[in-house]
């Protein structure tokens, strides 16, 4: 790591002249002091060289998480004691419960703006005339009344449906690819399952999802964890199982 060494220079003035016959009175200087320097590591075999590859990538998994700051040291130790067969500090569950928990913690305050910007529009968006919201926090809106059957959370559906996030951006669309989707209703996300078994077939609705019934805390694709989703859907046929 290249070091940066700072120089200071001081030069103190002790007195102002009083009278003609009084001196300045000048503080020596300072020595100038550098750090030593750090040699570079370097890679002299193989392992040393697959070693440092581990390395990288572990670091980089760890920032696609989020993950930031860790402790190097412990990291090592934990390594090393896997590695030379000595009881680890953690065992196998409690090792996965705090890398799950500290992932999930950084991933709260990383999309806490979104989370906080959909909790604001879902209050507003439910005083709007015609929204109507379940216990779950599901929010809808009634755009055209079938009157086919419902479906069962066991059903398939064929769906045409548009969805977007709260600043317009539509990250898929069966209207644009031409063709419906057919899907198991309780293989989706919680929203969709349980939207859908309150529309008859020949039913289109807007659907106001919180990020809780949707991809939670998670990035999902272009979905940014967190978020609110918004989606048009038109339920065109069930298949009973």
């Amino acid at each position: 790591m290249k070091k940066i060494v700072l120089f200071f220079f001081a030069g103190v003035l002790t007195g102002f002249s009083i009278s003609a016959q009084q001196k300045t009175a000048v503080k020596p200087p300072v020595k100038k002091t550098t750090k030593p320097a750090v040699s570079k590591p370097v890679l002299k075999n193989m392992i040393d060289s697959a070693s440092y590859g581990i390395g990288v990538s572990e670091a980089k998994f760890l920032q696609q998480q989020g993950i930031t700051q860790i402790n190097p040291a412990m990291v090592a130790k934990a390594i090393d004691d896997v590695m030379q067969q000595r009881k680890t500090l953690l065992d196998d569950y409690q090792c996965n419960t705090a890398v799950m928990t500290y992932i999930n913690k950084v991933q709260e305050q990383k999309v806490k703006p979104s989370i906080e910007a959909g909790e604001k529009f879902l209050q507003e968006n439910k005083k709007r005339s015609g929204v109507i919201t379940t216990a779950s926090g599901l929010e809808y809106e009634v755009l055209k009344q079938g009157t086919g059957p419902k479906p069962a959370a066991e059903d398939s559906v064929v769906c045409h449906y548009k969805g977007s996030l709260l600043d317009g951006t539509v990250f898929d669309d069966s209207y644009s690819r031409g063709e419906p989707v057919t899907f198991q209703l309780n293989q989706v996300i919680k929203g969709w399952t349980e939207a859908l078994q309150l529309m008859p077939v020949g039913s289109k609705y807007k659907l106001f999802i919180p990020y809780q019934l949707a991809y939670g805390t998670q990035d999902n694709g272009p979905i940014p964890g967190g978020s609110v989703l918004i989606f048009e859907v038109e339920l065109l046929d069930v298949k009973k199982k």
